[in-house]
Order: C-alpha cells, then sequence, then structure tokens
C-alpha cells in the first residue's frame, strides 16, 4: 500500500499535474485544484532542459512533447551585431536518447499534462481554491472555495511562489528580487532560428530567443528592474520594441514580428529558497513554493518536475507518511535545488556587476549535476 491513499494537489501548473499523474496511475486518489479557471491559458514559452525530459517520459507525454515542442542540441552565442561567436554543444542532462533542449509553447505543456491526467484518474477542479486547512496525525481537512470539504492522507502544496499553501502551514519565505527585469513575447519563428542565441552585452543584459514550435517561438530582453506598471500594452511593445533594436541578426526578423501587444510582458526575477524540511507534518511544499529563481538556467520546469518525480516514488515506496520519509525527501531535493538556485542568482550579480565569472565552468557544474537522475 502506498504511503497515502488519498491526496489533494493544490496547484495546476508543472510539478501539481506531476504529482498527481505519477501517483494517480498507481492507483492513489488525487484531486488536483487550480485557482485560474484555465489552465491551457497560462503563460506564453517554456525551455525543457533534458532533466525535465527525463521526468515527462515518464509521465507518458514524451510524444505529444516531441510533437508539439522544437528540439535543439547546441546553444549559439552572438554579438550584439549579430555576429555569431560560437555554436556549443549543450548538455543532454537526460540522457543522449533525449535531446539536450526542447522549447514549447506552455499551454501546449499543459494540455498533455491535463489530458494524461485526467486518463489515470485524477479529478481536477479549476476556478477553485483551498480557504481552510487543518491537520491532525492521521490526515488533513481541507475546505475549498467552491464549497467541497474533504478530508485527505496528504496534501501537496504545488501552488508557486506565492504560496497559499506554505502560509497556511505557518511557512514564512522571504521572495527577493535579483535587481533584473525580463521581456517576453511570443511570436512567429523566422527560419533562421533553429536553437536559443544568447547575446549578452549591448543596452541591455541579455537578448536571447526559443524557438517553441514549428512556426512559433518565445524572445526575452534581460534589463535592470525597472517599474514598468503604468506602461499600457502598447506601450510596452513599443519599449520591448526599442530594446530589440540594439540587437541584430536573428532578432531584425524577431522585431518585424513582434507586432501583438498581448503577447508581451514583464517580471522581475525573484529567488528563493527554503532551507529545511518542505513539509509540515501531512502537507509537503513543491515547486515554486519552496524555491524559485531566474531563469538563466532554464532549470525552473526541471526542478518543479524532479521534486514531483521524487515525492511520488517515496510515497509509493513507503508504508507510512512518517520521519524517514521526509528525511530521505529533503536529503534528495534540497542541496540540489539549492544549487541550481544559487547558480542561477550568481550568474545575475555577475552580469549586474560588471564581472566576467567563470560562467562556461558554473554552467558545467549544474549540468554534471543535474544529469544525474534525482
Amino acid at each position: 500500500m502506498p504511503a497515502a491513499g488519498s491526496v489533494a494537489v493544490i496547484g495546476g501548473g508543472i510539478a501539481g499535474f506531476a504529482t498527481a499523474i505519477l501517483l494517480a496511475e498507481a492507483g492513489v486518489a488525487v484531486d488536483l485544484v487550480e485557482a485560474q479557471p484555465d489552465v491551457l491559458a497560462l503563460g506564453s514559452g517554456i525551455t525543457l532542459q533534458g532533466n525535465a525530459l527525463r521526468v515527462l517520459r515518464r509521465l507518458g507525454i514524451w510524444d505529444g512533447v516531441q510533437r508539439a515542442g522544437y528540439a535543439f542540441d547546441t546553444l549559439g552565442l552572438r554579438a550584439p551585431d549579430g555576429t555569431l561567436l560560437a555554436e556549443l554543444p549543450d548538455a543532454r542532462t537526460g540522457g543522449t536518447e533525449l535531446p539536450a533542449t526542447v522549447g514549447m509553447y506552455r499551454p501546449d505543456l499543459a494540455a498533455l499534462l491535463t489530458k494524461r491526467a485526467a486518463a489515470v484518474g485524477v479529478r481536477i477542479r479549476t476556478g477553485t481554491r483551498p480557504t481552510a486547512l487543518a491537520q491532525d496525525t492521521t490526515g488533513v481537512d481541507v475546505i475549498f472555495s467552491d464549497g467541497v470539504r474533504g478530508r485527505f492522507d496528504l496534501v501537496v502544496g504545488a501552488d508557486g511562489v506565492r504560496s497559499w499553501t506554505r502560509e497556511a502551514v505557518g511557512v514564512r519565505l522571504r521572495t527577493e528580487p535579483v535587481g533584473m527585469g525580463i521581456w517576453r513575447a511570443f511570436t512567429r519563428r523566422p527560419e533562421s532560428v533553429t536553437r536559443t542565441d544568447l547575446y549578452y552585452g549591448g543596452a541591455s543584459h541579455i537578448a536571447g530567443y526559443c524557438p517553441t514550435g514549428a512556426d512559433s517561438l518565445y524572445a526575452y530582453i534581460v534589463e535592470d528592474a525597472q517599474d514598468r506598471s503604468g506602461l499600457d500594452a502598447g506601450e510596452r511593445l513599443a519599449t520591448l520594441r526599442d530594446l530589440a533594436s540594439h540587437y541584430h541578426g536573428p532578432w531584425d526578423e524577431i522585431r518585424a514580428a513582434l507586432t501583438d501587444p498581448a503577447r508581451v510582458n514583464y517580471t522581475w526575477f525573484e529567488f528563493h529558497l527554503l532551507d529545511g524540511p518542505w513539509h509540515r507534518g501531512r502537507v509537503v511544499l513543491i515547486g515554486d513554493a519552496v524555491h524559485c529563481c531566474p531563469p538563466t538556467l532554464a532549470q525552473g520546469a526541471a526542478q518543479a518536475l524532479e521534486d514531483a518525480a521524487v515525492l511520488a516514488e517515496l510515497l509509493l515506496a513507503a508504508d507510512e507518511v512518517g520521519d524517514g520519509l521526509w528525511a530521505e525527501f529533503t536529503a534528495r531535493r534540497l542541496d540540489r535545488a539549492r544549487s541550481v538556485v544559487d547558480a542561477s542568482v550568481q550568474l545575475c550579480r555577475w552580469l549586474l556587476a560588471g564581472e566576467r565569472g567563470d560562467v562556461p565552468g558554473l554552467m558545467a557544474g549544474i549540468s554534471e549535476r543535474v544529469a544525474v537522475p534525482a
């Protein structure tokens, strides 16, 4: 018998759906609740490194990811004028049978996860959220905003950076700005874009792009963090296009395709890490609820998926939810997540300070670590 026969997963992102799928396909009764009414309408592009692909294959959706996404095995470095400085082989952290990286439209990934979750029996409830939670030594009682009440052997809080679940169990975690802001846009892919290229320097810290499908990509520019909240949609688009005008090569084609203000957004880089056990009794936190970092290493989705895979493995192998299970979960996840958060933030600090730093060494070290299954 699994350690938990009934589980509530709070949050319909990557970590939540992955946990729900792995538990449900083993016979656990899983309720997944998401506050947003439509999980398929959230986000634009996402970069999936090999160690993320390894878990997606375990979830049974790899064929769909291959069809919908765009795979590549190299990384380009360019000067602001578009000159290709280097084409580097990217580490295949998921093993030699998987590509190094897949870019994908995030709603397409959400659709694959949702379909798979429904197929294995997850009860998916959108447009609802927990409003109260109380636990004892044998289970957790949860009240939801739609009036439904439930008792579960375990609650998994996979509800993001501003996690309600984290607050509900009394975990205080400070989320700090890094000092950088990122413009993102989703648009048409020019034929010249066949992988991620990174432009360092110029008018901004980083300009880059990632193909997400046969006809799409997402592009991004990283600047010093600024208050951009006063800009309307048209002004946001104009600002991004102005910043992009300092970069050339494929960026010239991308900039010409940036015409839809609704496909542009701006956020600040943030980070946090819960340095200690990620559970409180029979409530456990995973994904962005306990570790978030700038996307400088493109490991956010991968670390969330690894959390889910390790948690499900331990729950299905254990006889009870107890100290031994949680000690092993902490041992397998905390230091690994810490290394990714620290390295991601370090890259930003080097850029902010104008320091060269050992970027290749830092990136190689993380790639070597995450290539070993979590």
